[in-house]
């Protein structure tokens, strides 16, 4: 699984709606606080991978708030907010158990194996806490195995902390945190 992240600012007012072009906006801020994500497509404007990457981070530029990039071609989440922030998406793979018990706090290992598509639990719990470590500040600070997955945070809270899972199709997830 891979990950970056990157933090902006640019001359957009805070708090204000993103003009983001064709890019899709798979989370538009409902209240004061929350941010805005949108989805990038390479296929829907025929970019190659340093393409999708530069259009990213032009897309972050002109936002005028932090943001936080995540890429997985062909496809990159860019997020906005006010305040911290960590987006992060990844394609479902499969994941076994080594995999797993790399990524799961004693607590998760504890609550077994889960029923269903298990490879999609657990790139979305790796892509949650991608996403939660982002937003602390760096996402390769933090030892997945001693931080929480926001995906079992009652109500998508902890303390001042936010976490969304994002609808993005049965190919990947993605995940927004946000304080």
């Amino acid at each position: 699984m891979s990950h970056k992240s990157h933090a902006g600012r640019g001359p957009q007012a805070v708090g204000a709606p993103l003009d983001v072009g064709a890019a899709q906006v798979v989370l538009a801020p409902q209240t004061a606080g929350a941010p805005q994500v949108v989805l990038l497509d390479a296929r829907a404007d025929g970019l190659d991978e340093a393409g999708l990457r530069a259009r990213a981070r032009d897309v972050a530029a002109d936002g005028g708030r932090r943001s936080s990039r995540s890429y997985r071609f062909p496809l990159a989440l860019v997020a906005f907010n006010d305040g911290p922030i960590g987006v992060d998406i990844e394609r479902v793979e499969s994941c076994d158990e080594a995999f797993a018990d790399s990524i799961r706090t004693p607590s998760e290992r504890m609550a077994g194996w889960p029923e269903g598509d298990s490879d999609r639990f657990f790139t979305s719990l790796w892509s949650s806490k991608e996403a939660l470590a982002k937003a602390l500040g760096d996402a390769l600070a933090y030892d997945p195995r001693r931080l929480e997955g926001p995906s079992a945070w009652p109500d998508g809270r902890s303390g001042p902390w936010h976490a969304r899972a994002l609808e993005l199709g049965p190919e990947h997830v993605g995940w927004v945190c946000w304080r």
